[in-house]
């Protein structure tokens, strides 16, 4: 099995181990706070990692370049925006239409990949991405009473298309990782994924950091002190979450990022792992049809 899928499976499942104390985190702070936890307590394992592999492993510091910054400032900002764009429709009742609809992403990093970066996708990978898009969509939709119509025709809603859009910048920011990464090669004796990744990973979230401390700063100051009385659990977020992100930056920096994101749909199996063996809750009909259009597009991506 080739490496970058081995690396996407692992940040998939530490991915689900950091969402699920994100939700623990709510309860103690604001939306606000919980995804700035992400980027803040996750930036000194960033750099910790990036330190490592310079100073002890002996990895080639790379020379960033414009295109590097231009793109790293693109993705940062993009992901930021895509994150507040999902936590918002959390404010609609039917939230899940939107939702499912940011799941979409695998799709539209493709489309970015082309515009961008003139990679083209075979017609076995369109399949697969339009296999485990649908599956994830079924999974989204699952415990409402909307039917396959209705999810269609939903795509003129206001929900659906803070969805849509909110899925356009988690695809752009997926694209916009990968040339920046990939930006930082000329500057190294040799291709290096690790470092490239590393190097990558601690620029962004070091700008990510300090656009959203400015923003609690200036707009939500009392969130600060929600965050400081959690830390503990904070931090654990910060880790699990700076370990997963490594992981998907390495990946994209070795495979086109919509092909990524195809794989790292395995997260939702992971959730319904976690739930049915954990929590003891039942998967219904259309959950079940979802995992396996997941894994359909995942098998079909990995073996074509």
């Amino acid at each position: 099995m080739e490496t970058w899928i081995l690396i996407t499976v692992a940040a998939a499942f530490l991915q689900n181990i950091r969402s699920s104390m994100q939700k623990h985190l709510k309860g103690a702070m604001g939306t606000t706070g919980a995804t700035f936890v992400r980027f803040g307590f996750g930036m000194p394992f960033a750099l910790l990692y990036l330190g490592i592999l310079w100073r002890v492993a002996g990895h080639d510091l790379p020379v960033p370049n414009g295109t590097f910054f231009f793109w790293s400032l693109v993705g940062g900002l993009a992901q930021i925006a895509a994150t507040f764009l999902l936590v918002h429709l959390f404010s609609f009742r039917n939230f899940a239409v939107g939702t499912a609809y940011s799941r979409t992403e695998p799709a539209q990093a493709a489309l970015f990949g082309l515009i961008f970066l003139g990679e083209k996708a075979s017609l076995g990978a369109l399949v697969a991405i339009a296999i485990s898009v649908v599956g994830v969509m079924l999974i989204s939709v699952a415990r409402t009473t909307l039917s396959a119509g209705s999810l269609l025709t939903s795509v003129f809603s206001r929900t659906a298309a803070i969805g849509l859009l909110s899925g356009t910048f988690f695809g752009l920011s997926a694209v916009s990782y990968r040339s920046a990464s990939l930006a930082l090669a000329p500057s190294l004796p040799a291709p290096d994924y690790l470092m490239q990744a590393s190097f990558t990973l601690g620029f962004v979230i070091l700008l990510q950091t300090i656009v959203m401390l400015f923003w609690i700063v200036a707009r939500e100051p009392d969130e600060l002190k929600r965050i400081g009385v959690a830390w503990r659990p904070a931090f654990v977020v910060g880790f699990v979450g700076a370990s997963a992100s490594f992981g998907w930056f390495s990946a994209m920096t070795l495979q086109q990022a919509a092909i990524v994101k195809v794989v790292a749909q395995v997260e939702m199996l992971f959730t319904f792992a976690s739930s049915f063996f954990v929590f003891r809750e039942w998967i219904n009909r259309l959950e079940l049809t979802g995992c396996l259009l997941i894994v359909l597009g995942v098998v079909m991506l990995i073996v074509l």
